[in-house]
């Protein structure tokens, strides 16, 4: 099988910030409820955060920003300064893979995370009486002490080359679709292999409308951005706007 590039492509357009991809990957990667985490201690390897170009009255506009690991392609931070090799990018899919098996639980790569996308996990994993049977079985808990993120949803690649193995086939697009993208009501993630030129998802990533976070640190992230908004498209670099035209929230 060749090798494969993937990645996403977000369209900040449509969407409404419902948190659905939120949820779906919590279930996904069984991550269990913490009642006792505050906003410096929770686990979301995937965080839909609120912008607007800090306007008032009828001028004013918000958008969406889902903020996930990027899946770096050069130089990836993260790799660099983990002591462990406990994260390593897979040359066979691009993905950036944590494993929580070797993780020390030092933060280093947390630190060097330019997109502050990964988390520390504080507790040891419980869940209420019964809610044990949802979880999902093709991925294991996570001890406290180890740094989590999102991975892409390996189970479901790992399905999905298995099945592909016994057709002595290439992976089909298919059977490899991350539970963020099946669960976004309105279709504003997309995903792909950006190693396929014919894949939508590549000429998605290609559109004058897209762009990348923190380009300009040549970490080459596969996660893209689309928006008509030259606003939204400006909070990429946000060094690069007037503070008075772009607010966080």
């Amino acid at each position: 099988m060749s090798a494969a590039r993937y990645g996403m492509v977000i369209d900040l357009d449509r969407c409404t910030g419902c948190g659905s991809c939120m949820v779906a990957c919590a279930s996904e990667n069984n991550i269990p409820a913490l009642p006792q985490a505050t906003a410096r201690t929770g686990l979301t390897p995937m965080l839909v955060r609120r912008v607007s170009n800090s306007k008032q009255g009828s001028e004013r506009r918000e958008a969406f920003f889902p903020i996930m690991c990027m899946h770096c392609e050069h130089e990836t931070p993260c790799v660099k300064v983990c002591p462990q090799q406990a994260v390593e990018v897979d040359k066979a899919t691009g993905v950036v893979m944590q494993m929580p098996q070797r993780c020390l639980g030092c933060r280093y790569c947390m630190t060097a995370c330019p997109y502050h996308a990964r988390y520390f996990n504080w507790w040891d994993p419980s869940w209420p009486a019964g809610m044990e049977k949802s979880l999902n079985p093709g991925v294991s808990s996570r001890m406290r002490g180890v740094v989590e993120k999102c991975n892409l949803c390996h189970a479901r690649l790992h399905s999905a080359m298995e099945k592909a193995a016994a057709g002595k086939r290439e992976i089909d697009a298919a059977d490899y679709i991350p539970a963020c993208v099946e669960a976004c009501p309105t279709g504003a993630i997309q995903f792909g292999n950006l190693a396929d030129a014919n894949d939508p998802v590549t000429k998605e990533s290609k559109s004058p409308e897209s762009f990348r976070l923190l380009a300009r640190l040549g970490t080459e992230p596969k996660v893209y951005y689309k928006s008509k908004e030259a606003w939204v498209r400006a909070l990429a670099e946000p060094n690069a706007a007037p503070a008075s035209e772009v607010q966080h929230g």
